[in-house]
């Protein structure tokens, strides 16, 4: 993701990337997804406010409600993590996001949704989304990889390498059972094996 200050894209103000994420959550604005995703842009809008004795009272205030929206919703999403566009985040409960990871324009987060390092000695090691990515309730994502545009996470499955763009993984580890260019017939075959 190109051009991310803080963690929010650039090229567009807060008023109206909330406008977005809004309209991506049904337009509902008691919807947890939508809360959270609130807290989180102000937390990276809120690091551009200079000087810091300026920012401090708006930390204050954040820390607050990522704490309240993290304990009522069950959503760990810090301000660190660079989120792209219009991000869905179905549903709530269980979702668990490294502050290193990197979500795309347009993805879909369920609930049970873990997405970190695989170890403490690998900090920085945490997965990133392309755009449009589609993750299933209970999925797994762990490790330096990168899930390509518009690949599809299947429910519980436990991502440890890379997912081409336009590919399905499915399974306990994951493995590739379609991509994009595959005949939906070849899918079935696969999936029926």
């Amino acid at each position: 993701m190109v051009g991310v200050v803080f963690g929010n894209p650039a090229g567009i103000g807060m008023r109206d990337l909330l406008r977005e994420d809004f309209h991506s959550h049904e337009s509902l604005w008691t919807s947890p997804g939508f809360r959270v995703l609130a807290v989180h842009r102000f937390g990276n809008w809120r690091m551009g406010v200079e000087p810091k004795i300026l920012r401090a009272p708006l930390s204050i205030l954040y820390r607050y409600m990522f704490r309240r929206v993290r304990n009522k919703y069950g959503i760990e999403l810090e301000y660190c993590v660079r989120v792209g566009r219009r991000v869905m985040i179905h549903h709530q409960s269980g979702i668990v996001i490294n502050g290193y990871c990197e979500i795309g324009d347009d993805c879909v987060i369920r609930q049970n949704v873990t997405m970190g390092i695989r170890s403490v000695r690998d900090r920085t090691g945490a997965p990133r989304l392309g755009n449009g990515v589609d993750i299933g309730a209970g999925a797994v994502i762990l490790g330096d990889i990168l899930i390509g545009d518009g690949a599809q996470i299947g429910a519980n499955a436990v991502v440890l390498t890379d997912v081409p763009a336009g590919a399905v993984a499915v399974g306990v580890p994951a493995r590739i059972v379609v991509r994009s260019s595959e005949s939906p017939n070849s899918a079935e075959s696969e999936l029926s094996s």
